[in-house]
């Protein structure tokens, strides 16, 4: 029976590669010269990621994000993947530090909007939730494209990918 897997993923070595780009720009960039501004990737688990910004002020850090958000589009990493709504820490001195999470995983909340689209489309699919996934079986490749062409319509905040596409 063919089915697809809905997900949120981000590519880990475009990530990477963004990082240290950024990295490599903020070394050269004049106005960064002397000062603590850096970018940096943390894993704490398989599955929990976050960039660790640095900075002097609220506006180098605002730089250090540009800068960042700059690298990952020009690496075609989807910028929803971030949480930017998190506030900066202050460190030592004058030195700020802000977290901001990478999503990975749909949360139940965002699993159960795909399952009552697939319901409401009138399509002749069946969406089952795996954990981190929603799988999505159906008798016709055709059903399973439309699909993948609504949720990504009627979800535009949320970058779905599909893995695992089995005809």
């Amino acid at each position: 029976m063919p089915s697809f897997d809905t997900v949120i993923e981000p590519d880990l070595v475009e990530l990477r590669n963004a990082v240290e780009q950024a990295s490599k720009e903020i070394g050269t960039r004049f106005d960064f010269k002397g000062s603590s501004a850096a970018v940096e990737l943390t894993e704490s688990s398989s599955k929990e990621r976050e960039f660790t910004l640095f900075g002097d002020s609220d506006f180098q850090l605002q730089q250090v994000r540009d800068v960042l958000l700059a690298r990952l589009a020009k690496r075609n990493v989807d910028v929803r993947f971030l949480d930017l709504s998190a506030k900066p820490q202050k460190l030592g001195g004058d030195k700020l530090k802000q977290a901001v999470p990478v999503m990975t995983g749909i949360d139940a909340e965002t699993s159960k909007k795909i399952q009552t689209e697939i319901k409401a489309s009138k399509l002749k699919l069946q969406a089952q939730i795996q954990g981190d996934s929603v799988r999505v079986t159906g008798a016709k490749r055709d059903d399973l494209q439309a699909a993948m062409a609504l949720l990504r319509k009627q979800l535009p905040d949320v970058p779905l990918s599909f893995d695992n596409f089995r005809a």
